[in-house]
């Protein structure tokens, strides 16, 4: 690459890493505020799920949504126009009294979430493309940084007893702007030329389904786990172990604090001591993490086993992926988009999954099902390893 080119590029994966940033900040502010919506709008635990379980099957309608809109423009100004939309979708959250409001706020967030978690991969992805290595992971890792920032926002604010409205229109009244400066530097056809449709080409093409399934369920476990967490972690602090608003988003902040650390040094631990090892070893921590969480006789202890959690799922999810990859070298991009469904399903799953147990019996008991689902990894754990030269499976050996 030329100096120009290199430089260009640089700024923007600097200007796409804070792209993620900002939408975990996002995630984190609406998440860490469960308990809050639930009074401001008088939302029982029997509709909770509900309105949860929307929100990922409509993020689901807008990232398919958007792959057609990128098509026809393109992956940066898909993501210029729905990052802003996202954070007026927060801010919508915070306004309303009654359900249909909150509906409508939740729709549009979901909605707008899917085309932008779309948008912003499809830049990441063509970006990876044009760089010749993987660099995902930072991506990834600039999220849990926002999602930190954005319990810890939410966090003063309810120690400060800052109303929603205040609380979401002033956290969108900065990051609006900020998600409008940042959009400047997306990467355009300047900077990825091909990169994208190549990448969608890639992804589009036809592989076989089973040899992913053993990864595909372990990717939806995972997610899963991080749905329980980040619907329900602060719920759980603030109903069943009467704590205080204010330190119950610590629990959600504690997770993205490890998850932030295990995805800086997760390679390290892969390299030194292989993927099986290292995917066992987190399934393993993440079920000890919701098993402490479920057991806590206080709100520490609680912030202490969600904490224990992240450090056991951020070293799954990235490996399901590179799992994947390794399946399928030549088409990458493919497996990668298949596993990347199961997010959604997981997200789609955890949350009424967990709701219903904890509204059916306590949520103590509740956070017993993702710990146990979390378990099925460790047998899955022989998929992650590397496949031996000449082993890797074509679509005519499989089907």
């Amino acid at each position: 690459m030329q100096a120009d080119t290199t430089g260009r590029l640089r700024q923007a994966r600097a200007a796409l890493a804070v792209s993620f940033l900002l939408q975990g900040a996002t995630f984190a502010l609406l998440v860490t505020c469960i308990p809050e919506i639930q009074r401001q709008y008088g939302l029982g635990d029997g509709l909770l799920p509900v309105f949860l379980a929307a929100v990922p099957i409509l993020a689901g309608v807008g990232s398919i949504t958007s792959e057609q809109l990128v098509k026809r423009t393109s992956a940066r100004t898909v993501l210029r126009i729905v990052q802003p939309a996202v954070c007026l979708a927060l801010a919508g959250v915070g306004l309303g009294g009654t359900l249909w409001q909150l509906a409508l706020a939740l729709g549009a967030f979901g909605l707008l979430v899917g085309a932008l978690d779309a948008s912003m991969n499809m830049l990441g992805v063509g970006l990876q493309h044009r760089y010749g290595r993987s660099i995902m992971l930072g991506f990834h890792a600039a999220f849990s940084l926002g999602g930190i920032v954005g319990a810890a926002v939410a966090g003063l604010g309810a120690h400060g007893g800052v109303s929603l409205t205040v609380l979401f229109g002033g956290a969108a009244a900065v990051l609006v702007p900020l998600s409008l400066l940042v959009g400047t530097g997306f990467a355009g056809p300047a900077e990825l030329g091909d990169a994208v449709r190549e990448a969608a080409e890639a992804a589009g093409r036809s592989i076989p389904w089973r040899p992913l399934l053993p990864l595909c369920l372990a990717m939806a476990v995972a997610y899963i786990a991080d749905a329980s967490v980040s619907n329900y972690s602060v719920k759980y602090l603030a109903d069943t172990l009467h704590s205080p608003d204010d330190v119950a988003k610590l629990s959600y902040l504690g997770y993205m604090v490890a998850m932030l650390l295990g995805r800086t040094l997760g390679d390290r631990g892969v390299q030194r001591w292989g993927a099986v090892r290292v995917v066992r070893a987190g399934a393993a921590t993440a079920a000890l993490g919701f098993a402490i969480a479920a057991v806590a006789p206080a709100p520490w202890a609680a912030i202490a086993g969600f904490t224990v959690l992240g450090f056991g799922i951020c070293a799954i999810i990235p490996q399901v992926f590179a799992a994947g990859g390794r399946l399928f070298p030549a088409d990458s991009d493919a497996a990668v988009a298949r596993l990347n469904l199961f997010n959604y399903v997981g997200f789609l799953v955890g949350s009424p999954l967990v709701g219903a147990v904890g509204d059916a019996t306590s949520y103590r008991a509740a956070l017993i099902a993702p710990m146990l689902l979390v378990l099925l990894i460790i047998p899955l754990g022989a998929h992650f390893a590397p496949a031996p030269v000449g082993a890797v499976p074509t679509p005519q050996e499989v089907h």
